[in-house]
């Protein structure tokens, strides 16, 4: 019996490697807009369909970013300039899109850009906090998607969202990063299934800790400290100085450890655009495979137990 459930399952495995394995043809002649390209991953993913002779088409918020990029790949990539918060930013990427594609439509869309700012306990934060973060990270994706569809849709081709594995998991202090890859994984899902029905593909990416400039240490050390400095002086009471210094301490020894080779991560997006059978959903990194991801599907009780042991306490904390 257990020799037929091996065969079985060793069978299965084979088959899924098998499909995972083919290629969509003419990559040559597909465009692919990516979105947040002055660094990370969308640089890195860039450079590597670039390489492999897509024609990209990068999205930056800086100039110097553009150029940087563009020194670093062939004259097939292009860049344009995109803030993703603004709409008459994303119409005249839409446009310039547009001009490239032609009636062959955009066969990728990469929506990678993110902040990773206003870290912290939800008390110490401000409505101005979290509308920052969901406006790059959730709202400026939503709109940009919307923007963009008509072309996909015409290509029949790939939408790739990039979440997060707290997206999955919510860990005291997440604050508005958190909701905002919440807000992706829901709206990548609800995405998915409308536009089955015309061919395009939806995939989600759930990277682990990964060393971007986003989730630099200093960056986020400093946030931290800029969060706590606006909080009230009775929050401020409440939690204590000793609490700041922990957690100070713990996103230090967490940044250590975070894995730096980005290429995780830009290989399940690769493999998203050019995969014939694509995956739904793509977990980067072994901490995401081996710890996040079997922590999403355990009881809520169970999780919040272990949020709370592992967690800095607040010094007056019962």
């Amino acid at each position: 019996m257990w020799l037929y459930l091996v065969f079985l399952l060793g069978l299965w495995n084979l088959l899924r490697l098998f499909r995972e394995r083919q290629v969509v043809s003419h990559l040559q002649d597909k465009h692919v807009f990516i979105t947040g390209c002055d660094s990370g991953f969308g640089n890195l993913l860039a450079r590597q369909l670039d390489r492999r002779g897509m024609r990209v088409l990068a999205a930056c918020l800086t100039e110097n970013g553009a150029e940087e990029l563009r020194s670093k790949t062939s004259d097939r990539l292009e860049t344009v300039i995109l803030d993703v918060t603004k709409t008459e930013s994303v119409v005249a990427a839409t446009q310039w899109v547009k001009e490239r594609v032609g009636n062959r439509g955009l066969w990728g869309l990469v929506n990678n850009a993110g902040i990773s700012i206003s870290w912290g306990p939800s008390e110490w934060l401000t409505k101005q906090d979290y509308a920052k973060v969901l406006d790059v990270n959730l709202l400026g994706m939503i709109d940009v998607t919307l923007s963009m569809l008509p072309l996909v849709r015409k290509a029949r081709g790939r939408v790739v969202n990039v979440s997060s594995i707290m997206g999955r998991v919510s860990f005291s202090g997440g604050g508005p990063y958190t909701i905002s890859k919440y807000g992706v994984e829901a709206f990548s899902d609800s995405l998915r299934r409308e536009l089955s029905y015309f061919g395009v593909k939806v995939a989600i990416i759930e990277p682990g800790s990964f060393k971007t400039a986003m989730s630099s240490s200093d960056r986020l050390l400093s946030n931290i400290k800029m969060v706590w400095d606006q909080a009230s002086s009775e929050v401020k009471e409440i939690y204590g100085e000793d609490f700041l210094a922990s957690n100070l301490a713990k996103l230090k020894s967490l940044d250590q450890k975070c894995n730096e080779d980005l290429s995780l991560v830009t290989d399940c997006m690769e493999h998203a655009l050019t995969s014939c059978h694509p995956r739904t959903r793509y977990s980067a990194g072994w901490d995401a495979k081996l710890f996040y991801l079997p922590m999403s599907y355990l009881p809520t009780f169970l999780v919040d137990a272990m949020v709370y042991w592992i967690s800095v306490k607040p010094d007056k904390a019962l």
